[in-house]
């Protein structure tokens, strides 16, 4: 039996999660084959296994119809894999990611779809509520547009709100992303209409340590948070209320000692009372940009710029008309009402809404509820 297909057989042992399969592999020195010739006494000697545990690892193993049903289901999920166009990379493999190899739980094995990033390739969790007001989603803007410029990878949990902005702007701005589902790679809960995974997996991936077909389940989605936190440096948290599936994220990043920032916001916002907390801790250091980011993660962490995202942040808006130039030197930071616009700009009622369409079709503006306009600021 394949190293692979052996790791996976392992994941279906009643009582046996990542930790103690970490350990396993180590205790073998990678040599996993040998588990198949391991005594119930050795097994004992794996951190975290008993002899109650030992002695089930070992009858799972060593009674052949059990076995046997555990390598077809596993030959199955092979299978389907391939149909997808989706592969399994496992702890034991060289590409599988260097920071998550590196926390307590390693899920054994990543089923992806895409491709993912060079093993120590830098990469950043960017998660928040899914609740997102304008100000989380311009925050998420604006630093995923600067860390990818830096040849930053986007990792996120691709749920509502902050996460999906996150995917959204890592991709527009010419980065990588990957996006850690809480459910197999087969069922993209989130988009079902697929408007945003097929560019993820394009650009990026997909990934979980789900099983295909499995059913999702509330328990699911803090191992999934565990994994976005693992294979990144550090944890930037936009827009949370105290409690949260970010701040699980966060306390996920704290306890595989990596680096954890938030965006300050507003003292009156119940979506920034558990970003405002954790810097008020000192759990979280406070950011504003991208480079507050780089400057604490150091020069090591990130890359030389590459010509195609130089070209990406560089690149001018569409030529615009001398009405949508007018418009936009009229328009300050704050969100302006589009009767405001027409009066400042002398351009009627009917005109102005053609106009205003067409910025927002060159992402030069933001429409906002109640007829509310926004200029675009980076």
């Amino acid at each position: 039996m394949e190293n692979n297909t052996l790791l996976l057989v392992l994941t279906l042992i009643p009582g046996i999660g990542p930790a103690r399969i970490k350990a396993i592999t180590e205790h073998l020195q990678h040599r996993l084959t040998d588990v198949l010739s391991t005594d119930v006494a050795d097994l004992m000697q794996v951190q975290g296994i008993g002899e109650p545990l030992a002695r089930q690892i070992y009858n799972f193993l060593h009674h052949t119809a059990t076995l046997q049903t555990a390598e077809k289901a596993v030959e199955e999920q092979f299978t389907r894999l391939h149909r997808l166009n989706a592969t399994a990379v496992t702890i034991l493999d060289p590409d599988y990611p260097v920071l998550l190899r590196e926390i307590y739980d390693p899920p054994p094995c990543l089923f992806v779809r895409g491709t993912l990033p060079p093993a120590d390739s830098p990469g950043l969790a960017v998660v928040g509520t899914r609740h997102a007001s304008l100000y989380g989603r311009q925050s998420a803007a604006l630093l995923c547009r600067e860390l990818v410029s830096k040849g930053i990878s986007i990792n996120s949990g691709m749920a509502y709100g902050i996460d999906m902005a996150a995917h959204a702007a890592a991709l527009e701005y010419g980065g990588l992303t990957i996006a850690v589902l809480a459910s197999g790679v087969d069922t993209i809960y989130t988009d079902p209409k697929g408007k945003l995974w097929p560019k993820i997996i394009e650009h990026g991936a997909l990934i979980s340590e789900e099983w295909l077909g499995s059913e999702l389940s509330p328990g699911k989605f803090p191992k999934r948070n565990r994994i976005i936190s693992g294979i990144s440096a550090g944890t930037i948290v936009i827009e949370s209320d105290l409690k949260g599936g970010s701040l699980i994220t966060a306390a996920a990043a704290l306890e595989q000692n990596r680096e954890v920032f938030a965006v300050p916001g507003s003292i009156f916002s119940a979506s920034s009372r558990g970003t405002n907390r954790l810097i008020q801790q000192g759990l979280a250091k406070a950011v504003m940009n991208g480079e507050d980011i780089i400057t604490e993660l150091g020069t090591r962490f990130i890359k030389s710029h590459s010509p195609k995202q130089d070209q990406k942040e560089h690149m001018p808006l569409t030529h615009l008309t001398p009405e949508e130039q007018t418009i936009l030197q009229s328009m300050g930071t704050e969100p302006m009402h589009i009767d405001t616009l027409a009066f400042v700009t002398s351009i009627d009622i009917s005109s102005l809404l053609v106009h205003l369409f067409e910025l927002e079709q060159k992402t030069a503006i933001i429409q906002q509820p109640g007829q509310l306009f926004q200029k675009k600021t980076f």
